[in-house]
C-alpha cells in the first residue's frame, strides 16, 4: 500500500479508502446499497487496516447515520489506534425535516458536524467534506463556518464533494483572500468508463494542489464485467442503476480490459481500478464492499502495473469525445508548441 498528501496539505493517507456506504442498509436506495452488520463491518476494517488502508469514508446520510455509528464502533471494537487513523465524512444531504435541515449554512453544518463527532464516538474527523454545493448559501458563510470547525478543533482537513471546477476555483480563492482554511481534497465520481472530470476539474486541480478522492470507481459495480451484454448479474445495479453510464461505451472498454486481466489471471475489477491507480490527479480511490473477498480482490489491485501500451490502449477506448473549448486550446497549444 503506497501513501499519498491529500492535496497540498501534510496528511498522508493510502491510496484506497474504505467506504462505508454498504455498511447498515435501512431503507430505500440505502437497502439496494448494502446491509453489511456489525460483525460483518469489523471484519471489513479489519482486513482493510491489516492490508495497510489507513482511510475510511463515510457521511452522516448514509443508511441514516448508522454508518458513522457503525464506523465508529468498529474502531473500537478491533482496538485500533485512532492516531494511525483518518476518517473522512461529510454534510449538505437532509438530516432532518424543515427548511434547516440540510445545506451548507453555518447552522446546519456546526450542528451536523457535532452529530457526527457523536455518531463516531471520536473528538474530531480528519477530513469533513461537503457533500454537495449549496446554491442557496453563500459560498463566504460556508467556508468561514468550516474555518470555525477547525480553530475549534472539531475537524482538521476540509474536503468537498461533487462540485464543479468554478465552484472549487471560486472556493479556493475566497479561502485565501479571507486567510481561512482551505479545501485540500474534493471527492469525485471518475472511471476509466467515465471520464468527464478531465474536461475541466482535473486540470484544476492540478493547478490549484487538490486532492482527488475517487468515488463509484467501477461506476457500480459496471466495471465488474458481470452486467455485460445479456448478463444482467447479481448485485447493486440490478436494484440501483446508479451512477449513469453509457453501456455501450463502457461494455467496449470493459473488452479492451479483458485481455489484460485474462494475462495477468486477475479480474477486470482489477484493471479499472489499477487504471484509476495510474491517473497523476487521483490520490486515493474509495472501494466499498460487502464481503471480504470482494475487499481483497479490490486490494489487490495495488498490485496491478500497466505498461505503457496497455495504458496507451485503454486511453484511446475510453477517450472522451472532443469539446469545444478544448479542441480549441489543444489545437492553439499544439500550434504554438510546433
Amino acid at each position: 500500500m503506497r501513501y499519498r498528501a491529500m492535496g497540498r496539505s501534510g496528511l498522508k493517507v493510502s491510496e484506497l479508502c474504505l467506504g462505508t456506504m454498504t455498511f447498515a442498509g435501512g431503507e430505500g436506495m440505502w437497502k439496494a446499497i448494502g446491509q453489511v452488520p456489525q460483525d460483518g463491518a469489523d471484519a471489513l476494517v479489519k482486513a482493510a487496516f491489516d492490508a495497510g488502508i489507513n482511510f475510511f469514508d463515510t457521511a452522516d446520510i448514509y443508511s441514516e447515520g448508522q454508518s458513522e455509528i457503525m464506523l465508529g464502533q468498529s474502531l473500537k471494537n478491533l482496538g485500533l489506534p485512532r492516531n494511525e487513523i483518518v476518517i473522512a465524512t461529510k454534510a449538505f444531504g437532509r438530516v432532518h425535516p424543515g427548511p434547516n435541515g440540510r445545506g451548507a449554512s453555518r447552522g446546519h453544518l456546526i450542528d451536523a458536524c457535532h452529530a457526527s463527532l457523536k455518531r463516531l464516538g471520536t473528538d474530531h474527523i480528519d477530513l469533513y467534506q461537503l457533500h454537495g454545493f449549496d446554491a442557496d448559501t453563500p459560498l463566504e458563510e460556508t467556508l468561514e463556518a468550516l474555518d470555525t470547525l477547525v480553530r475549534q478543533g472539531a475537524v482538521r482537513y476540509l474536503g468537498v464533494s461533487n462540485w464543479a471546477a468554478w465552484h472549487l476555483l471560486k472556493g479556493l480563492g475566497i479561502a485565501r483572500q479571507r486567510q481561512l482554511a482551505p479545501v485540500c481534497s474534493i471527492q469525485s465520481y471518475y472511471t476509466i468508463a467515465a471520464r468527464d472530470l478531465e474536461r475541466e476539474l482535473v486540470p484544476a486541480l492540478l493547478s490549484e494542489g487538490v486532492g482527488l478522492m475517487v468515488w463509484s470507481p467501477l461506476s457500480g459495480g459496471y466495471l465488474s464485467g458481470k452486467y455485460t451484454g445479456t448478463n444482467q448479474g447479481e448485485g447493486r445495479r440490478t436494484n440501483f442503476d446508479f451512477p449513469p453510464l453509457d453501456r455501450d461505451r463502457a461494455d467496449r472498454i470493459i473488452a479492451a480490459m479483458q485481455p489484460m486481466a485474462q494475462a495477468r489471471d486477475v479480474s477486470v475489477a482489477r484493471i479499472a481500478l489499477a487504471w484509476l491507480l495510474h491517473q497523476p490527479a487521483v490520490t486515493s480511490v474509495i472501494i466499498g464492499a460487502k464481503r471480504i473477498d470482494q475487499l481483497e480482490d479490490n486490494i489487490a489491485a495495488t498490485e496491478v502495473q500497466l505498461d505503457a501500451a496497455e495504458l496507451a490502449t485503454l486511453d484511446a477506448v475510453s477517450a472522451l469525445p472532443p469539446e469545444y473549448p478544448g479542441w480549441m486550446i489543444r489545437r492553439q497549444t499544439d500550434a504554438a508548441r510546433g
